[in-house]
């Protein structure tokens, strides 16, 4: 039996939020988050997460699911996102996934590749060295390169051994890493695809500009100092590198007055914006509607209609 989603994309500033909310109000949908910034809790302001009072009234899956300390890959969220929609079928509704983060819907419609391909020239390598320095001196690179993988892997498996270090060889990442993202695309599941593209381009730079001082006004410093406080978050860490944390971060840090700051972090979230339409314009079988537009819900509502 085939499920139906449907997925709303588009770039950050769009109106993703207001769309899916009214999308609930005329089709038995529940929504999902498909955005690897709200999956963090205390990132509020600066990833514009719905309000408590818009979540009471139209919950959001995979929201707040993560501390910012921890890391989230799109193999986690591809399954985070199965498990979500199977709940959602099974109360005989559909799920509605709505978000920017484009990597993840493709990650979703299309899967993610287990293992990179064996290389006999990297093998046959590790072989040559093995035969010099010893199986149990390899091993110890394992467990340099890829501990948690070491962990798993007997110190005599040379086959083992020879896998992981020919897997972090040839493609820079451990095999744990490839094995924690991997995640296959079902086939039970069709997508309706609906996209939002506002134009002309300087009407979506002028809301990301509108939107951005919102944040600030509304206490997107404070947010940050808060977090900077956490013992474990560190400038690194996969949280601390969305949009505007990034830049912020280095405002407090000293590295840039707080114009400065904003001004980069404007720039690097329209940056952002045209790599997801760019993204977005690769899709295929997808309904481009501009939400500004008058009657944009009507045709949406009217493709959906006509598919579901």
């Amino acid at each position: 039996m085939t499920h139906t989603a449907i997925l709303l994309m588009g770039p950050t500033a769009s109106g993703k939020t207001d769309l899916a909310i009214s999308l609930c109000k005329r089709f038995p949908c529940d929504v999902i988050s498909v955005d690897s910034a709200l999956v963090y809790r205390g990132m509020d302001i600066g990833t514009a997460k719905p309000d408590p009072d818009t979540l009471a009234r139209t919950p959001h899956r995979l929201i707040d699911i993560r501390e910012p300390e921890e890391s989230y890959s799109a193999g986690e969220f591809v399954r985070d996102a199965y498990r979500e929609m199977d709940e959602i079928f099974a109360a005989g509704r559909i799920p509605l996934l709505v978000g920017g983060t484009m990597m993840y819907f493709r990650a979703l419609t299309e899967g993610i590749a287990a293992l990179p391909s064996a290389d006999e020239a990297i093998r046959r390598a590790i072989d040559a060295e093995a035969a010099e320095r010893g199986w149990p001196a390899m091993y110890e690179e394992l467990e340099i390169v890829d501990p948690q993988a070491a962990q798993r892997i007997k110190p005599k498996d040379r086959q083992r051994i020879q896998r992981a270090l020919e897997v972090y060889r040839s493609s820079g990442q451990p095999l744990s890493d490839w094995q924690r993202n991997s995640a296959p695309a079902r086939n039970d599941i069709g997508y309706l695809k609906v996209g939002l593209n506002i134009e002309p381009r300087s009407l979506l730079h002028e809301r990301i500009e509108r939107r951005l001082d919102l944040m600030i006004a509304g206490g997107f410093v404070d947010e940050m100092k808060r977090l900077r406080e956490r013992p474990g978050l560190v400038a690194d860490c996969s949280a601390m590198r969305s949009v505007g944390y990034r830049q912020f971060w280095q405002y407090l840090e000293g590295d840039h007055s707080l114009e400065e700051a904003r001004d980069r972090a404007l720039f690097a979230t329209r940056q952002l914006a045209k790599r997801q339409i760019t993204w977005l314009r690769s899709e295929t079988k997808v309904l481009l509607a501009d939400p500004l537009e008058a009657g944009a819900i009507d045709v949406i509502s009217s493709f959906l209609a006509q598919s579901l």
